[in-house]
């Protein structure tokens, strides 16, 4: 017998597994871990740029700069420490005024942030030194209209980035609807307005079926229409310089890639895959798998990133157990709204007359559960999930004697959140499209 020790919430949870064929750990490729972050960073926006001049070569003292970052959702990151860096090298090194400097929160649709948050996510000195620490308002009356994208998305975006120099600094992960999160994303949903982000994320159905456009996925960008319009609209605004940022399962930096706003993010998106894309050769009886604890348990809307991940590594049929305490329950406010439409068999049409992306994500899910037997441990109500077609249980002892692990072969993914697996094939062709 052997034991699985894996977070939940805030501790962890022992599962004894008798009686498998196989156990096999999934974790991220070895990431190296950055160790003098403000060396790093000047190597990074000086000789280390990725196809772009210097960063000092691109403001200067007569510039407004506008620094997007990300809200609270993507602490992980720690941006804060970032865009510290970032506001005193722009006034030391590129002669920039404090007074013209603006850092503006990509919120997208997310609530807004407090005084005390927006100190946390820009950091003390950039917080204290620059003119003023902005939440986006995808409602404001006073966005700007840039045009319409290739494929018809009307694009509006927040004032602060037309007229000024816009920095952007952003987190890289594999994303669900995207292919990789950050990059592009900063500006739409980032800094977009509503009806530009409900366009854009629309694209994830499939125009014609009653799913997901098949081009739309993690890791997935050529034809990928929500990629693709993101990039035209980005485009649109004319982003000076970009900062991506790649951490390890322990949200330590592992890379900066810094330069040409498009170039310098799919570097990063390689990186992204190289750590995190794992190429397994079949799939597994059985998966457990865990969020990695809070707060990325938080709430079962973070936690399906986890399910999308960890499906991958299941063969049909077969039975994933995931672990999320989900303490905050779903974490979308529409989220289970959505199981009315599901219960009376109108998912598909009543998302496409209502779009929002709780929406979307509730679909997803939906979607993607119905390849295996999916087993949850959360505190969530279990009757909220079951017409998802999950099986919610409190009590790990009573989830575990519901399966049966003899003769299985099992894998186990300690970070489901972040490690994507991916059958060799799928590797191979993924790794070859960014």
């Amino acid at each position: 017998m052997e034991t699985i020790h894996l977070k939940y919430g805030e501790g962890a949870v022992d599962l004894p597994v008798e009686g498998a064929n196989h156990i096999v750990w999934l974790r991220e490729n070895p990431m190296k871990e950055i160790g003098d972050l403000a060396s790093e960073f000047r190597r990074c926006v000086t000789t280390g740029v990725i196809g772009s001049a210097p960063l000092r070569e691109l403001v200067g003292p007569e510039d407004a700069v506008t620094i997007v970052i990300s809200d609270m959702t993507r602490f992980w990151m720690r941006q804060d420490l970032l865009c510290s860096l970032l506001v005193r090298y722009l006034h030391e090194e590129a002669g920039l005024p404090f007074k013209s400097m603006v850092i503006l929160i990509a919120l997208g649709t997310h609530r807004g942030n407090t005084e005390d948050e927006r100190r946390k996510l820009a950091g003390d000195y950039a917080y204290q030194h620059v003119s003023k620490v902005v939440d986006h308002n995808c409602d404001a009356a006073d966005l700007v209209h840039l045009g319409t994208t290739g494929l018809g998305t009307e694009v509006w975006v927040n004032p602060l980035t037309v007229g000024r120099k816009v920095i952007c600094i952003g987190g890289t992960v594999h994303h669900v609807m995207a292919g990789y999160g950050g990059g592009r994303k900063t500006i739409v949903p980032g800094i977009a307005g509503r009806t530009t982000i409900r366009q854009n994320h629309q694209r994830a159905l499939d125009p014609d079926r009653p799913m997901t456009d098949p081009r739309v996925g993690s890791g997935r960008l050529p034809s990928n229409p929500i990629h693709e319009d993101m990039e035209q609209a980005a485009a649109l605004v004319g982003v000076t310089f970009g900062i991506n940022v790649v951490v390890n399962s322990a949200s330590r930096h592992s890379g900066l890639f810094c330069g040409d706003f498009d170039l310098a993010w799919r570097e990063s998106c390689r990186y992204v895959q190289q750590c995190y894309g794992l190429p397994i050769e079949r799939e597994g009886d059985i998966v457990i798998a865990s969020c990695g604890g809070f707060p990325k348990d938080i709430n079962l809307y973070q936690s399906t990133k986890s399910i999308f991940n960890a499906v991958r590594a299941v063969k049909p049929g077969g039975t994933l157990i995931l672990l999320a305490e989900c303490r905050e329950g779903s974490g979308a406010k529409d989220f289970f709204d959505w199981n009315g439409p599901l219960r009376e068999g109108r998912l598909d049409a009543t998302l496409r007359e209502s779009f929002t992306i709780g929406g979307y994500i509730f679909y997803a899910a939906c979607e993607t559960i119905r390849k295996a037997r999916v087993l949850l441990l959360s505190q969530i109500d279990p009757g909220l999930v079951t017409d998802m077609g999950i099986t919610a249980f409190r009590d790990p002892a009573k989830l575990l004697a519901t399966v049966d692990f003899i003769g299985k072969n099992v894998y186990v993914i300690p970070y489901g959140g972040s490690v994507m697996p991916q059958l060799e094939e799928d590797y191979r062709r993924l790794c070859g499209s960014i």
